[in-house]
Protein backbone atom coordinates (compact mmCIF):
# COMPACT_ATOMS: atom_id res chain seq x y z
CA UNK A 1 0.00 0.00 0.00
CA UNK A 2 2.55 2.73 1.18
CA UNK A 3 4.85 1.12 -1.72
CA UNK A 4 1.77 2.26 -4.53
CA UNK A 5 1.43 5.39 -3.11
CA UNK A 6 5.24 6.39 -3.49
CA UNK A 7 4.96 5.05 -6.73
CA UNK A 8 1.94 7.39 -7.67
CA UNK A 9 3.19 10.46 -5.82
CA UNK A 10 6.61 9.42 -8.20
CA UNK A 11 4.39 9.34 -11.02
CA UNK A 12 2.47 12.48 -10.06
CA UNK A 13 6.56 14.87 -9.81
CA UNK A 14 7.42 13.07 -12.99
CA UNK A 15 4.72 14.26 -14.87
CA UNK A 16 4.90 17.66 -16.75
CA UNK A 17 3.61 20.69 -15.48
CA UNK A 18 0.91 22.28 -18.12
CA UNK A 19 1.52 25.69 -20.35
CA UNK A 20 -1.07 28.59 -19.30
CA UNK A 21 -2.43 27.93 -22.95
CA UNK A 22 -3.33 24.01 -21.62
CA UNK A 23 -4.26 24.92 -18.26
CA UNK A 24 -7.38 27.16 -19.82
CA UNK A 25 -8.78 23.89 -21.42
CA UNK A 26 -9.82 22.85 -17.77
CA UNK A 27 -11.40 25.84 -16.73
CA UNK A 28 -15.36 26.79 -14.94
CA UNK A 29 -17.92 28.13 -17.22
CA UNK A 30 -17.90 31.09 -13.70
CA UNK A 31 -14.24 31.90 -13.77
CA UNK A 32 -14.20 35.20 -14.32
CA UNK A 33 -12.83 37.87 -14.54
CA UNK A 34 -9.24 35.33 -15.77
CA UNK A 35 -5.83 37.10 -14.98
CA UNK A 36 -3.91 36.88 -17.93
CA UNK A 37 -0.72 35.09 -18.02
CA UNK A 38 1.53 38.22 -17.34
CA UNK A 39 -1.03 38.99 -14.36
CA UNK A 40 -1.56 35.35 -13.15
CA UNK A 41 2.55 35.34 -13.13
CA UNK A 42 2.15 38.92 -10.50
CA UNK A 43 -0.25 37.12 -8.36
CA UNK A 44 1.84 34.00 -7.99
CA UNK A 45 4.98 36.26 -7.33
CA UNK A 46 2.89 38.08 -4.67
CA UNK A 47 1.44 35.04 -3.31
CA UNK A 48 4.80 33.81 -2.43
CA UNK A 49 5.92 37.18 -0.95
CA UNK A 50 2.79 37.41 1.28
CA UNK A 51 3.09 33.29 2.61
CA UNK A 52 6.82 33.99 3.43
CA UNK A 53 5.39 37.16 5.90
CA UNK A 54 2.23 34.95 6.91
CA UNK A 55 0.03 37.94 5.03
CA UNK A 56 -2.30 35.25 3.24
CA UNK A 57 -5.52 32.97 4.13
CA UNK A 58 -5.80 30.25 2.65
CA UNK A 59 -9.05 27.95 2.06
CA UNK A 60 -12.65 28.56 0.98
CA UNK A 61 -13.86 28.56 5.14
CA UNK A 62 -10.87 31.10 5.89
CA UNK A 63 -11.45 33.56 3.15
CA UNK A 64 -15.00 33.25 3.82
CA UNK A 65 -14.68 34.00 7.67
CA UNK A 66 -12.18 37.41 7.20
CA UNK A 67 -14.31 38.48 4.39
CA UNK A 68 -17.26 38.76 6.74
CA UNK A 69 -15.02 40.25 9.23
CA UNK A 70 -14.02 43.32 7.09
CA UNK A 71 -10.59 42.08 6.11
CA UNK A 72 -8.92 43.67 3.01
CA UNK A 73 -6.74 42.09 0.19
CA UNK A 74 -6.88 40.44 -3.38
CA UNK A 75 -8.89 37.40 -3.30
CA UNK A 76 -7.64 35.12 -5.79
CA UNK A 77 -9.35 31.67 -6.84
CA UNK A 78 -8.54 29.15 -8.84
CA UNK A 79 -10.36 28.58 -12.28
CA UNK A 80 -10.40 24.91 -12.19
CA UNK A 81 -12.06 23.68 -8.83
CA UNK A 82 -14.83 21.42 -9.40
CA UNK A 83 -17.62 21.21 -8.31
CA UNK A 84 -18.33 25.09 -8.50
CA UNK A 85 -20.65 24.65 -5.72
CA UNK A 86 -17.69 24.36 -3.37
CA UNK A 87 -16.57 28.49 -3.77
CA UNK A 88 -19.16 30.48 -6.23
CA UNK A 89 -20.21 32.53 -3.18
CA UNK A 90 -16.98 33.97 -2.73
CA UNK A 91 -17.33 36.43 -5.68
CA UNK A 92 -20.65 37.82 -5.05
CA UNK A 93 -19.27 38.24 -1.43
CA UNK A 94 -16.03 39.95 -2.55
CA UNK A 95 -18.57 42.48 -4.71
CA UNK A 96 -20.80 43.26 -2.23
CA UNK A 97 -17.72 44.14 -0.39
CA UNK A 98 -15.36 46.29 -3.20
CA UNK A 99 -12.67 43.27 -2.83
CA UNK A 100 -11.32 42.85 -5.73
CA UNK A 101 -11.27 39.18 -7.05
CA UNK A 102 -9.55 37.15 -10.22
CA UNK A 103 -9.19 33.95 -11.21
CA UNK A 104 -5.78 31.91 -11.85
CA UNK A 105 -6.12 28.74 -14.02
CA UNK A 106 -4.62 26.07 -11.89
CA UNK A 107 -5.72 24.99 -8.04
CA UNK A 108 -2.73 23.33 -7.95
CA UNK A 109 0.03 26.21 -8.97
CA UNK A 110 -2.01 28.12 -6.44
CA UNK A 111 -1.36 25.94 -3.52
CA UNK A 112 2.42 26.13 -4.62
CA UNK A 113 2.78 29.38 -5.00
CA UNK A 114 1.86 29.57 -1.16
CA UNK A 115 4.42 26.96 0.05
CA UNK A 116 1.72 24.12 0.00
CA UNK A 117 2.07 20.97 -1.58
CA UNK A 118 -1.39 20.82 -1.59
CA UNK A 119 -3.89 22.68 -4.29
CA UNK A 120 -5.87 25.86 -2.85
CA UNK A 121 -8.70 27.24 -4.28
CA UNK A 122 -9.07 30.37 -2.95
CA UNK A 123 -6.44 32.66 -1.47
CA UNK A 124 -6.80 36.19 -0.09
CA UNK A 125 -3.43 38.36 -0.28
CA UNK A 126 -3.21 41.22 2.75
CA UNK A 127 -1.04 44.33 1.85
CA UNK A 128 1.91 44.30 3.76
CA UNK A 129 4.75 46.80 4.11
CA UNK A 130 7.65 44.24 2.49
CA UNK A 131 5.93 43.56 -0.50
CA UNK A 132 3.39 46.51 -0.74
CA UNK A 133 4.81 47.39 -4.39
CA UNK A 134 4.04 44.13 -5.70
CA UNK A 135 0.85 43.98 -3.73
CA UNK A 136 -0.08 47.92 -5.43
CA UNK A 137 0.66 46.44 -8.63
CA UNK A 138 -1.63 43.19 -8.33
CA UNK A 139 -3.78 45.41 -6.99
CA UNK A 140 -4.29 48.03 -9.79
CA UNK A 141 -4.10 45.44 -12.64
CA UNK A 142 -6.93 43.67 -10.92
CA UNK A 143 -8.96 46.24 -10.04
CA UNK A 144 -9.18 46.91 -13.98
CA UNK A 145 -10.27 43.43 -14.78
CA UNK A 146 -14.13 44.11 -15.86
CA UNK A 147 -16.27 42.63 -13.89
CA UNK A 148 -18.70 39.15 -15.36
CA UNK A 149 -22.36 40.60 -15.69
Amino acid sequence: MAREKLEAAGEAEATPERSYREQLDFLNPIAQPLASRKLTRKLYKCIRKAARQKQIRRGVKEVQKFINKGEKGITVLAGDTLPIDVYCHIPIMCEDRSLPYAYVPSKADLGAAAGSKRPTCVIMIKPHEEYQETYDECLEEVSALPLPL
